[in-house]
């Protein structure tokens, strides 16, 4: 199988004295989804600072081979406050096929000529969710996509979201180890 993402023997820390990784090493091709379970603090989002390319690891190696796309824990970190969200959408992708992906995140086209302060933390957390699918990523990083949401909401996110595996390989940061053991080909305990 293609890889689209391989990390070897990474090494990283704020400080020399306290390493957050360590000879970490993981790999992810098309059709793959693994979870990433740990505390808080432990290098969760940092990890994925890191294949980013924000952070610079110690040692190790981190190679992406296509294109990625994020979604944040925090959906309005990720918006302008004073700008429309299909404005922003479409300054990174096109919308072509938006319209089945609107209906199974539950989403109407009215919400997204909103500002984001307008949405509820669900609804802004689901467009951010529509604008990373939207930009047909190799590689979807998905640092606790459903926390914001309701259960049955988040079922139904999960579900498409397992379904679009066919296209793409999914790193997903989460609590919830039920959801991990549920949807993950693999999970990593950090």
């Amino acid at each position: 199988m293609y890889k689209i993402l391989e990390i070897n023997s990474l090494s990283f820390g704020y400080t020399n004295e306290k390493l957050l990784f360590s000879d970490f090493n993981i790999s992810l091709c098309k059709g793959e989804l693994k979870s990433i379970v740990g505390e808080s603090g432990i290098g969760k989002s940092t990890l994925f600072d890191l294949i980013l390319g924000n952070l610079k690891p110690l040692k190790g190696d981190i190679n992406v081979t296509s294109s990625i796309s994020e979604v944040f824990q925090d959906p309005y970190s990720s918006f302008h406050p004073s700008y429309s969200v299909i404005n922003q959408i479409k300054d990174v992708t096109d919308t072509i096929d938006m319209d089945n992906l609107l209906i199974s995140l539950k989403l109407n086209y009215e919400l997204l000529n909103k500002f984001p302060y307008e949405l509820s933390g669900g609804q802004l957390q689901r467009v951010s969710i529509l604008r990373a699918m939207l930009m047909k990523p190799d590689l979807l990083l998905l640092d606790e996509p459903t926390s914001a949401l309701d259960n049955v909401i988040q079922l139904d996110v999960m579900k498409m979201l397992v379904e679009y595996l066919n296209d793409t390989a999914m790193l997903l940061i989460t609590h919830d180890e039920d959801l991990a053991r549920w949807c993950s080909t693999d999970i990593i305990e950090l």
